[in-house]
């Protein structure tokens, strides 16, 4: 959880290859905003807007992530593995259908998404 906080608003961490991020408001508490924009290697603009639910720290993240392209809750769980640190993401879509429409960028993003943090935490070490 340490290399999520305000001063790295996982910027290094958010975003599918390819994809550069503007952060412009990131308050990691209990109703705090976290936005930014996601860029496409065109130039496309991606505005994404959540509010953080919970932060238990150093076991979870919750948020929820506000439309306009998808909207969704987000919880983060991270545990002591005896090799390091354990991390379960899941997301809960509003209905079957989101979550099936959602599927086609959602599931590649997030399994880019933890290669950076895969290669962030090993640089770190």
């Amino acid at each position: 959880m340490a290399c999520v906080d305000e001063s790295d608003p996982a910027g290094a961490v958010v975003g599918a290859k390819r994809i550069s991020q503007h952060f412009y408001e990131f308050d990691l508490c209990p109703g705090g905003k976290w936005r930014f924009i996601m860029h496409a290697p065109n130039g496309t603009g991606f505005p994404n807007e959540s509010v953080f639910v919970e932060i238990a720290q150093p076991e979870r993240i919750v948020f929820r992530h506000l439309a306009p392209v998808h909207a969704f809750l987000a919880m983060a769980e991270f545990a002591d593995d005896h090799d390091g640190t354990a991390i379960r993401f899941t997301m809960l879509f509003p209905t079957a259908a989101e979550c099936e429409r959602s599927k086609r960028y959602v599931v590649q993003g997030n399994e880019e998404n933890f290669d950076r943090l895969e290669a962030l935490l090993t640089a770190a070490v």
